[in-house]
């Protein structure tokens, strides 16, 4: 047997450039390259095989959080058919990637992290940022990583890595268990050498199946649609990561089945296609959720049924309501005890298709979902065109924004008020232009999911709206975007404080506590609350400007103060090179309404506050409508 002596670091390096995936007979290189920053944990590892192999690109990031939002971003956008690795110190530098790894974990998205570790050896023990435990030496901060990895491993022996790598593999390619993997690295170990069989670094291509459901589960959900009266669709990302967008138009279109879509499935139809209700649950239209009322049957494809796309288990009342759940995960196809069609969403939506060839919904159904489809566009140009004085309201922003971007760029947002927002108005066209991290729904992901989405497509333009609250978070990688040449155009929301959970806070009674950035009341020593008169407001606002902080980083920053600023605005970002900060105040309390929808936000039981108690009263009568399936 051939061998080549390497270090562990330098063996995974050249093994992670050979690492191909396939589908539908196209290949491409899985890794694109490596973010990571170094400390004494890998420098000396990691960091001297990514100096020695120049071909495997690496990425300079300023924090280790962020480069997980990135990484995670850029195989959302390349439909997780392509992905980055992080590499981190031990200590703190890991512990940052944690929020990260959550989230790619929680939106099924493939990275690889590459943390240091504790010596294996120990004789030094304890190193520098080693957590110590009495009852074990076998543990590290590293081990924080098992509950939110798909696949975790410590590597204490250089060669453990000729099973371990393949394995990470599988499940990184896996289209039903993909997530965030997790190879904890000892230091010492990183620099060890070994003979490795050279046959471990022969190109190796992953094939992403498209697999299919039982012959008798597809034949049962035919006859069960055959069957319905009043059937809906709920398009999740998994008919996006499948690419069956044109056979779900073409499905729809057969069958007269109206379509909602979850934030993760948003752009699985086009905005205009005459059987698409938008947005599904508590953000969802009126369309939808009517819709999803009264259904009789739905057909969930691609989606794990989030308590807001189910407005926690209030969307479905009519008493007979079936599922039929196509999806690659068996743990979400069986959910809502419904038929399980446990398969790659393309090829069982076109099975299903032939198999109800000839059946359509009655005529009377079909134009009721048109005419909501009519019905919502008009709501959204009402919204659009709100002309709301003296500020804008956020919900003419993202009409200004939607209304100039052409039909390929990108919007991306995370957190906050905003996304709410865009799964109600934005007009999708491309079903690659909607990028929201709505699964964890983390707050600075945003900037840093941009860049990862500008790398994924640097052909199209990167719109990330982000809110002040978001903004302050993790602003950092607007360095990284410029020192990368990747130019994303930032639409900066100010509206002093958390927009968001402020509305929340009102409609429970709380009144806005500690949601607004404001300095605290001499007298009373509290921080003010939505009770605060707004001439009080303006006096007690605090002395940041987000626009000059932008522009110290390196941003050409514009200052729009109205919607006619605003698209002035857009227009001359569309004509720079770099990043481009937009910054505009909108008004907090001018929102997007709720429609047909709630959301089970338990309210305080007892309370001093009349408000809270009216909230309480109205909650017991609303949780009355949660279901089990």
């Amino acid at each position: 047997m051939k061998t080549i002596k390497l270090t562990m670091a330098q063996a995974i390096i050249r093994f992670l450039k050979n690492q191909y995936v396939e589908r539908d007979g196209v290949q491409n290189k899985f890794f694109a390259g490596c973010f990571g920053i170094f400390g004494h944990g890998n420098v000396a590892g990691i960091g001297q095989a990514l100096q020695q192999n120049p071909d495997f690109r690496y990425y300079q990031t300023r924090n280790e959080q962020a480069m997980v939002h990135t990484a995670a971003a850029f195989a959302k956008m390349k439909n997780r058919l392509q992905t980055l690795m992080c590499t981190t110190s031990i200590g703190p530098g890991a512990t940052n990637m944690i929020t990260g790894a959550a989230g790619a974990t929680i939106n099924h998205l493939p990275v690889l992290l590459l943390p240091g570790d504790i010596f294996a050896r120990r004789n030094v023990a304890p190193v520098l940022q080693q957590l110590e435990m009495p009852y074990s030496q076998d543990i590290s901060v590293n081990d924080c990583f098992k509950p939110i990895s798909r696949y975790w491993d410590r590597i204490n022996r250089p060669e453990q890595i000729i099973l371990s790598l393949p394995e990470a593999m599988r499940v990184l390619t896996s289209p039903a268990d993909t997530g965030a993997v997790t190879l904890a690295l000892p230091q010492d170990v990183q620099v060890e050498a070994f003979d490795y069989p050279v046959a471990l670094f022969e190109p190796r291509i992953w094939v992403v199946p498209r697999p299919m459901p039982d012959r008798n589960q597809l034949s049962r959900a035919a006859e069960l649609i055959k069957n319905s009266q009043r059937p809906l669709i709920i398009a999740g990302g998994g008919v996006i990561y499948s690419a069956a967008t044109d056979v779900l138009a073409s499905f729809a279109q057969q069958t007269g089945i109206p379509v909602a879509e979850t934030q993760a499935g948003k752009g699985s139809l086009h905005y205009a296609h005459p059987l698409n209700l938008g947005a599904m649950g508590v953000t969802g239209t009126f369309g939808a959720n009517i819709i999803a009322r009264e259904a009789d049957l739905v057909i969930g494809i691609g989606t794990r049924y989030s308590d807001f796309t189910t407005a926690s288990k209030t969307a479905f009342q009519n008493p007979q309501v079936r599922f039929i759940n196509i999806n690659v995960a068996d743990f979400d196809a069986h959910k809502h005890s419904g038929i399980p069609l446990t398969g790659d969403a393309l090829e069982t939506i076109q099975t299903l298709s032939d198999l109800l060839a000839g059946w359509q919904v009655d005529g009377a159904y079909r134009q009721r979902a048109m005419q909501l489809n009519r019905d919502w566009d008009a709501e959204v140009e009402r919204i659009y065109n709100l002309g709301n004085q003296p500020l804008p309201s956020q919900g003419e922003v993202i009409g200004a924004v939607n209304t100039f971007s052409d039909a390929r760029d990108v919007v991306l947002c995370a957190a906050g008020s905003a996304p709410g927002d865009l799964h109600k108005l934005w007009r999708t066209r491309d079903p690659k232009g909607y990028h929201l991290e709505y699964g964890y729904s983390c707050m600075g992901y945003e900037i840093a999911g941009g860049l990862g989405a500008k790398m994924a497509c640097p052909d199209r333009q990167i719109y990330v709206i982000v809110g002040d609250g978001s903004y302050l978070m993790m602003s950092e990688e607007i360095i990284t975007s410029i020192q990368e040449d990747f130019k994303l155009t930032i639409i900066l929301i100010n509206n002093q404080g958390y927009a968001s959970i402020g509305s929340l806070s009102r409609s429970l009674g709380s009144n806005g506590f500690g949601t607004r950035y404001l300095f605290r009341d001499e007298q009373t020593g509290s921080l003010p609350d939505d009770s605060c008169p707004p001439s009080d407001a303006i006096e007690r606002t605090l002395p940041v400007d987000l626009a000059a902080n932008a522009r110290s980083l390196g941003a050409h920053v514009i200052a729009a103060h109205t919607i006619p600023d605003l698209k002035a605005a857009l227009a001359e970002a569309k004509k720079q090179v770099k990043t481009t900060v937009i910054h505009v105040e909108t008004d907090r309390y001018v929102s997007v309404p709720g429609y047909e929808s709630w959301w089970d936000v338990a309210v305080a039981e007892v309370s001093e506050s009349d408000r809270v108690k009216a909230a309480r009263a109205d909650y017991e009568k609303a949780v009355q409508k949660e279901r089990y399936f």
